[in-house]
């Protein structure tokens, strides 16, 4: 610990209470200075309106080109879907079982015809040929996009940083967002949503060829150049086999983020596919019937998900050994199968016609009385939770607690009295921390302490403005600080500050759910084996399931509103808690957990002194991906009520504003990547102490 006299000094009070006096400093003349409480409304410049006008240029001379490539394409999409759609569905559920017994053993067959006799018992097949038709388009462009442009920053490192840079802005820009642009280019139809999907998918290729090139052992490439390989050669050779797992891993994440871009490409699509099944039930409040379609959604994305993962398994990996037939064997088999069905199609038409065709035998009307009656029977128990949140979270982020501290909720109100005592408790955590040596600790409280009681909304400007650049320089130093504070100038700049704003709140109190709950959650799967693996398929099915699905539930429990989205956009991030939580405590060394068993430590009193700080830096890398999750979903919480910068894509859509749809999206993508490396930053630094 450091002596008293240097802790108190004048340089650290000075630098402890710099930050905090700023923030006091601006709350204090935004009462006397309307420019300093909202951002002047003449300093915007006007970016949607010059997005416009480049759009307006560039659009009619490119359109041709994507005229002819849309025809072709069309024609090639129709051309697979009506194959789909005339096999006979026995035949496809046996191709594609001999591929998943090739890929995953009996286990994965199993699940391959459990999946198929659902889809056809829903009556979701002919939907599920089209949209898996989709995918298959868009899937091959994705990869082989994703590839080149790996490849291009392995091999261009200084433009490296660059295109790493293009990465997260193509990951984290939303897809309402280019919708509309795309709309100008291909018209309303399957080939702009199979555009849209196509370049949503492209990154995970990308990231996964950089990372899997970057990681070849030294030892392979030098023996590589002691046998006088070209570049081309190695490439080829050595580099792209070693990179092999790496690559597959790619594949299956481009599979799945194509899957989960059905439904918001059902949009601009315009056919009839099981993300149109998912949109329609939403918006006639059918709830039954979007249920049962996004289920459809859910079990085609665990078996491409498991079949994928699957075709290019680790020599190491468990059951790597099993003896099942050659590739060669499964594929003429496969082919066998599909030509026995076409041959039985084209034999007995109207008949096998009626098998792909029909309606189920589930009834979608009596699945959505019994939902809307369970959720009356339990409509106080729910309307408590939310009550609870929104008065108890949601508001003091909002309007701060000097406005959501109200007798009727929180049985007191913030008095002169009771906001000194608030005050002294935050002077007396940041003595707290200062007497440990840590000033940055202290002066972050202070500044915490005066946005709660003030609110997001209503915080002044410059203050926030200074707070995010001290926060990234404190996490990542002078470059990322550079980087945000420019960003948030843009955002200003843009007249989009309160959206912003808004954006940002709700995602800190959906990280707080997700935060409360993984945590639990991770810590009781860490304790125990069997809660893990009852935990586990849970973990697998939301993380797979489209991010449209989840605002049914939210809908069901909670109808429309900011509460619906808040909850959907926490079920769609809570998975990232839960795993990194679970593994950071798992991977704690036994010989310390050992050593506090022996000095009499209990196991939650192990769990909580030992395990969690120890865990640290796992836990902040799951929260970072809590929050980049949280983001994503939030254009998609958007369509329930929510009132931030989706709701702008929104309304950028229904005025056919090309440019204040894109503006948004790159504030969303600056939001991202801030927030992101803020957090990496803070995570590296606490590896680095331990």
């Amino acid at each position: 610990m450091k002596p008293a006299n240097a802790l108190f000094s004048a340089a650290a009070v000075l630098r402890i209470a710099a930050m905090p006096a700023l923030m006091l400093a601006c709350l204090a003349a935004a009462k006397f200075v309307p420019s300093i409480a909202a951002f002047p409304a003449g300093w915007t410049i006007p970016v949607p309106a010059a997005i416009n006008v480049v759009l307006g240029g560039l659009v009619p001379t490119i359109q041709p080109f994507t005229s002819l490539v849309g025809k072709l394409t069309g024609a090639l999409l129709a051309a697979l879907i009506d194959i789909l759609q005339f096999l006979p569905w026995p035949a496809i559920a046996l191709a594609v079982a001999l591929i998943g017994f090739k890929a995953g053993g009996i286990r994965l067959t199993a699940l391959v015809l459990a999946a198929v006799a659902y889809i056809v018992a829903a009556g979701f097949w002919m939907q599920s040929m089209a949209t898996l038709s989709l995918v298959m388009l868009a899937v091959p462009l994705s990869v082989s996009l994703g590839f080149l442009l790996g490849l291009g920053a392995f091999f261009l490192p200084r433009l490296r940083h660059g295109l790493e840079l293009v990465f997260d802005f193509m990951q984290t820009f939303p897809a309402f967002a280019y919708l509309l642009p795309l709309l100008l280019l291909f018209g309303f139809g399957p080939i702009a949503g199979l555009v849209a999907t196509a370049i949503y998918a492209i990154p995970p290729m990308a990231r996964c060829t950089l990372s899997g090139l970057a990681q070849v052992p030294r030892e392979r490439l030098e023996v590589a150049e002691m046998s006088g390989c070209s570049i081309w050669q190695r490439l080829v050779w050595v580099e792209l086999p070693s990179a092999r797992p790496i690559l597959a891993l790619g594949l299956n994440q481009t599979t799945m983020a194509a899957l989960s871009m059905v439904i918001t490409a059902s949009i601009i699509g315009g056919f009839d596919d099981i993300g149109w099944a998912v949109l329609s039930g939403l918006r006639q409040a059918d709830l039954g019937k979007s249920l049962l379609a996004g289920l459809v959604i859910v079990l085609i994305s665990v078996v491409v998900d498991r079949v994928t993962a699957g075709l290019f398994p680790s020599p190491t990996a468990s059951g790597a050994r099993i003896d099942r037939p050659g590739w060669p064997v499964i594929l003429v088999a496969a082919g066998a199968a599909l030509a026995l069905g076409l041959a039985a199609r084209l034999a007995a038409p109207e008949m096998l016609q009626g098998w792909n065709e029909t309606r189920g035998i589930v009834d979608f009307g009596l699945l959505n009385k019994g939902l809307l009656s369970f959720v009356a029977r339990y409509s106080d128990l729910l309307d408590a939770f939310k009550n609870m949140v929104l008065f108890y979270l949601v508001l003091p982020l909002r309007v701060g607690l000097a406005g959501a501290v109200l007798p009727v909720t929180w049985g007191f109100s913030m008095t002169p009295a009771v906001t000194v005592a608030y005050a002294a408790l935050a002077l007396l955590l940041a003595l707290r921390q200062m007497a440990k040596g840590r000033s940055s600790a202290a002066a972050a409280i202070l500044c915490l302490a005066a946005l709660l009681y003030t609110g997001l909304v209503a915080f002044p400007w410059p203050a926030a403005l200074a707070l995010a650049i001290w926060a990234a320089w404190l996490a990542a130093g002078p470059r990322l600080a550079l980087f945000t504070g420019l960003s948030l100038a843009f955002v200003l700049a843009t007249g989009l500050w309160i959206p912003f704003v808004k954006s940002l709140y709700l995602v800190v109190v959906a990280v707080a759910l997700c935060a409360c709950a993984g945590a639990i959650l991770g810590i009781l799967a860490a304790r125990s084996d069997r809660f893990s693996a009852l935990l586990r398929p849970l973990n697998d099915a939301l993380q797979t399931m489209p991010q449209f699905v989840f605002l049914i539930p939210a809908l069901m429990f909670f109808k429309v509103g900011e509460f619906a989205g808040l909850i959907a956009i926490a079920l769609y991030a809570v998975v990232p808690a839960i795993r990194y939580t679970e593994t950071g405590l798992r991977n704690v060394p036994p010989t310390l957990l050992e050593t506090a068993r022996q000095l009499g430590c209990t196991p939650i009193q192990s769990t909580f002194l030992v395990q969690l700080p120890m865990a640290r830096p796992a836990l902040l890398l799951g929260l970072n991906q809590v929050v980049m999750a949280a983001i994503t979903m939030l254009p998609i919480a958007a369509t329930v009520g929510t009132a931030e910068l989706g709701q702008q894509i929104y309304i950028a859509l229904g005025k056919a504003d090309a440019g204040l749809g894109i503006t948004a999206g790159l504030v969303f993508c600056l939001l991202a990547i801030n927030l992101d490396r803020i957090l990496r930053g803070v995570a590296g630094r606490l590896h680095g102490d331990q």
